[in-house]
């Protein structure tokens, strides 16, 4: 706890939500495109989770690096998903909501990972 009384997460912590979360996300945009919920003759969008597939060995190891690139990459997952979340009805929206939530978590817990780390 700090002097004003608030929790500082641990480097440890903030490191274990993001990786866990990063996962999730990449699992969740394959199997989005590829089985959840497939826009018709799209299946092919599948592939935009590679990127995050590439990232994730370094992200776990606390490579500086790859959490870098990822910092820059999420927020245009995170956008992709609250757009079609607000576009699409259904199963789709339901499916890009949870998108936008777990790459808004990414983001957020790699952002208190920086910080529990300048500490």
């Amino acid at each position: 706890m700090d002097e004003f009384g608030r929790v500082i997460p641990t480097v440890r912590v903030t490191a274990r939500i993001t990786v866990a979360a990063l996962v999730a996300l990449t699992l969740l945009e394959v199997l989005w495109e590829a089985v959840l919920a497939p826009m018709p003759g799209a299946r092919w969008l599948a592939v935009k989770a590679l990127p995050l597939a590439i990232l994730l060995p370094g992200v776990a190891r606390g490579a500086r690096k790859p959490r870098q690139w990822l910092a820059l990459l999420v927020p245009f997952y995170f956008a992709e998903a609250l757009v079609r979340a607000l576009t699409e009805s259904g199963r789709y929206a339901v499916v890009a909501t949870l998108a936008a939530t777990l790459a808004g978590i990414t983001f957020f817990a790699l952002l208190a990972w920086f910080r529990a780390e300048k500490r």
